[in-house]
């Protein structure tokens, strides 16, 4: 695989880049997502849908836990761009060492309290009845990988910091081949159930794991990887803290969000209401690939000619991620308008799931298209830096505006009034992210400000 110099996202041209570094970026996404589509395929056709709603429900603190590892990773690969853009390549590596440390220190804490709170946090997200027990099983096992998977999660962030998004597709997709082959052996041939499933995950972080550990420190990656660099330092902490307070919060949200939803969705219709959630939650993860590979891929571009002062080149980026992000959004939308009862009938065979699904989705994905800007937004500030406008824009989809709707609709609306949620939340969080945006832009990318 050729080097890539982190310079060349200063000088080359902004659609190549976006091409260059959103393109490995969406195709990890894709094999990452269709692992999971895959997966639960596999997971409600050989063991039940029951299975499907049981591992929907250990997604939210399970997720929680190795997103400390993301926002980690994202909170230091912002610092490292603008770092590298400003040519301080011993911060950029100070900033690493730190990163490791942060990440083993809170995760191996987190998980301790995950397993041992198990049979507490199981019902509150929703394994109640029959889901309780494949539930508990699927949970300990999968916990047990979770550092790992931190770790790699904060690895393939570094990576596209650095300019190097192939680095980063490799690393994703390397566990979801190993998943699937785990996935067939274990669930399929020697019949192991939710334990298969469990086990094949967690081993698929392992072999990601090795992939990476090889590539910082074979001499690909332009960090360095030295002791001196483990030990803290308080203002990189700060820093890497105070951006990836960022996305621990959407994840933090993400999880309340799936509390919330497997308990009225149990409320509302039992089991089957939940594995239609669980089915969406699978479609949403695959579908917007693109949408997220074009987000990703912008990061590193805007944090590091920001970084530069190239601000001519940062408002380019921003235009042009929204555009390419917006038109895959309309291919998305129609795409799932028209073959809804199609997907629906992948995952299951069960009679009920297959008749609500197909509505339910289409209500989910009904603002797509504009979703990108709402995306690339918020992403914008946190890649130059900007938490507390980074973080306010994060939550406003499924914190301030999302979570309320949710709570309230289903009174008067009932499993309607869930679905019709994802719009209007949608809807509203881009508007007021299309606001924000547009002010820092006026305020902020001058021309005049541009260093040559």
């Amino acid at each position: 695989m050729a080097q890539v110099k982190s310079s060349e996202l200063g000088t080359e041209s902004i659609s190549r880049l976006l091409f260059k570094q959103g393109l490995p970026s969406a195709i990890g996404i894709l094999v990452m997502s269709l692992n999971i589509v895959v997966d639960t395929i596999f997971v409600g056709n050989w063991i039940g849908s029951t299975a499907i709603a049981a591992i929907n429900v250990v997604l939210p603190v399970s997720f929680f836990i190795s997103a400390l590892g993301m926002a980690i990773g994202v909170g230091g690969g912002s610092v490292i761009s603008r770092a590298l853009g400003a040519r301080d390549y011993e911060k950029a590596s100070k900033t690493f060492g730190n990163e490791i440390m942060l990440n083993l220190s809170l995760v191996s804490f987190m998980v301790f309290g995950g397993l041992y709170f198990v049979d507490d946090l199981i019902p509150t997200f929703g394994g109640k009845g029959n889901i309780f027990e494949p539930a508990k099983i699927y949970y300990q096992i999968i916990l047990y990988g979770v550092p790992i998977l931190a770790l790699n999660m904060m690895g393939s962030n570094t990576m596209r910091a650095e300019g190097k998004p192939r680095y980063a597709m490799v690393a994703m997709i390397v566990p979801s081949i190993i998943n699937l082959i785990g996935d067939y052996l274990l669930i399929k041939v020697f019949d192991f159930g939710m334990a298969g499933a469990a086990w094949a995950t967690t081993l698929s972080y392992v072999f990601s794991f090795i992939y990476m550990l090889w590539f910082f420190t074979s001499g690909s990656s332009e960090l360095k990887l030295q002791w001196k660099y483990l030990l803290p330092d308080k203002k990189v902490l700060k820093e890497i803290s105070a951006l990836g307070l960022v996305t621990l919060a959407r994840q933090a949200v993400v999880s309340v969000v799936y509390l919330i939803m497997n308990n009225i969705l149990f409320n509302l219709g039992g089991e089957s209401a939940v594995a239609v959630y669980a089915i969406i939650g699978r479609m949403l993860m695959f579908a917007l690939f693109p949408v997220l590979g074009i987000t990703q891929g912008f990061l590193p571009i805007a944090g590091f000619n920001y970084g530069a002062k190239k601000v001519e080149r940062v408002h380019e980026s921003i235009n042009k991620a929204i555009l390419y992000a917006c038109i895959m959004a309309v291919f998305i939308f129609a795409g799932i308008q028209i073959f809804a009862p199609s997907i629906a009938a992948i995952f299951t065979k069960d009679a009920h799931v297959l008749n609500e699904a197909p509505a339910a989705m289409r209500w989910v994905f009904a603002a797509i298209p504009i979703i990108a800007l709402q995306l690339i937004g918020a992403a914008y500030f946190q890649a130059i830096g900007k938490a507390k406008p980074a973080l306010f824009l994060t939550l406003t989809r499924q914190g301030f505006f999302f979570i309320p709707l949710v709570l309230i609709l289903p009174y008067f609306f009932g499993e309607l009034g869930v679905w019709i949620s994802f719009p209007i939340a949608d809807t509203l969080s881009t508007i007021v992210t299309g606001f924000y945006l547009n002010r820092e832009i006026k305020r902020n990318l001058k021309p005049e400000y541009q260093l040559n």
